[in-house]
């Protein structure tokens, strides 16, 4: 249900921020929406997230941003505009702003929530075997990278064991070019006497199919990386629902 059209005089909507408050006759929150954010509630802790939708479990998030408002047609809107929730927690600050009914209060909370994710994903691959869990590898590389609206480029550093002992962001770049310095990757790479690499990036086109010039710097990379006795394992490129392995797809 949605906000009502009309308000009594003891019903006027009050505003903080950007944020369109709903009171009652007593100046508490209206029954429907208090009412609502119970049944919520209520169906979270019986069955957890299975079976609600991405909107839904985003205005669990609102309920503590926006104390007092209806949150479903705001979690729709973020929903709408950046398609998952993955996208709207991922999504840069100036970019939820435009959002009607997102204030900062909302924005700081949803990066809370990233931050948080991001950390979760890092911390089960993090001084463990990567080749072993290359699953959570993959799962952390696009918690951290698949929504991004720049190119990012990181390393992922890994001992004799392959063991992750690093993992470090070395380029930022525009919307479909990072730069990359195989020089630097290398010089970093023996700062941490690491023995093994693995590159990352991503597309925000969505579509990680590798460019010539993704090719060109692999494999001078992958050079560089052997006339260092280091091991280059893979380098991935991250999209929007799936990520391409130059290893596995044969261009190293």
């Amino acid at each position: 249900m949605s906000a009502p059209d009309q308000f009594s005089e003891n019903q006027m909507p009050l505003f903080e921020g950007q944020e369109l408050l709903f009171t009652g006759p007593k100046g508490g929150e209206l029954s429907y929406v208090k009412d609502h954010r119970q049944r919520l509630h209520h169906r979270f802790a019986e069955g957890g997230a299975r079976g609600m939708p991405d909107y839904e479990l985003l205005e669990l998030v609102l309920f503590r941003s926006l104390l007092k408002c209806d949150v479903k047609p705001v979690a729709r809107r973020l929903i709408d505009t950046f398609s998952d929730i993955n996208g709207v927690i991922s999504a840069r600050p100036e970019h939820l702003a435009k959002v009607r009914g997102v204030g900062d209060l909302v924005i700081t909370d949803l990066k809370i929530l990233e931050a948080t994710s991001h950390r979760m994903a890092r911390a089960r691959v993090m001084q463990k075997d990567v080749l072993s869990s290359w699953d959570a590898l993959i799962n952390y590389c696009h918690t951290a990278m698949s929504h991004g609206d720049t190119e990012v480029f990181r390393c992922l550093f890994l001992d004799r064991k392959n063991v992750l002992i690093a993992d470090e962001e070395l380029g930022r770049g525009t919307v479909d070019h990072v730069p990359v310095y195989p020089r630097e990757v290398m010089r970093r790479a023996l700062e941490l006497n690491a023995s093994a690499l693995i590159l990352v990036h991503n597309h925000p086109s969505g579509d990680p199919t590798p460019s010539k010039s993704d090719i060109s710097m692999t494999l001078t990379m992958e050079s560089a990386a052997q006339s260092l006795g280091l091991t280059l394992h893979d380098h991935l490129i991250i999209g929007k629902s799936r990520e391409v392995s130059m290893r596995s797809d044969g261009y190293l």
